[in-house]
């Protein structure tokens, strides 16, 4: 199935891409993952990436790019999720190689780091993030931060 991409800030997303952003964060985050609060005031600094059903533009890949210094000293890729009914079908390989495109393009060359799941350290590894920290538990799930060198 192919995907438009469109990259956005927060301010140019339109009441209609924070909904669908969010709900689509909301169904995997929330109601797969468990409970916690989503939007976590770090939106506003970020670039939006959506991946969207070139038929029905339906939002079915989502990942943010987090300005450097919001969460970490580097650029911080977040939030990478993408609809059940893709998974399994390398689009979570795409849709990090369009986040890492859109990195070098804002700031070419700079390392960024991202709080990955534990268990999805080798999906990282393949995209040249190497683990950088002992396991830690966020929001009730095994984490560790993981560095892309720029």
């Amino acid at each position: 199935m192919p995907l438009l991409w469109s990259c956005h800030r927060f301010e140019e997303l339109g009441a209609d891409g924070v909904y669908d952003m969010l709900a689509l964060r909301a169904k995997v985050f929330i109601l797969e993952q468990g409970p916690y609060l989503d939007p976590d005031g770090a939106d506003r600094q970020a670039w939006h990436l959506l991946g969207r059903d070139a038929g029905s533009a339906a939002l079915l890949a989502y990942l943010r790019v987090l300005d450097a210094g919001v969460k970490f000293a580097d650029v911080s890729i977040g939030r990478v999720v993408v609809d059940a009914r893709l998974r399994g079908r390398g689009v979570g390989h795409q849709l990090v190689r369009e986040g890492l495109a859109l990195c070098e393009r804002q700031w070419p060359g700079q390392p960024i780091t991202i709080s990955a799941q534990s268990h999805l350290q080798d999906f990282y590894r393949r995209h040249g993030f190497q683990t950088v920290s002992a396991e830690y538990v966020d929001d009730g799930i095994p984490h560790v931060d993981m560095r892309r060198s720029g």
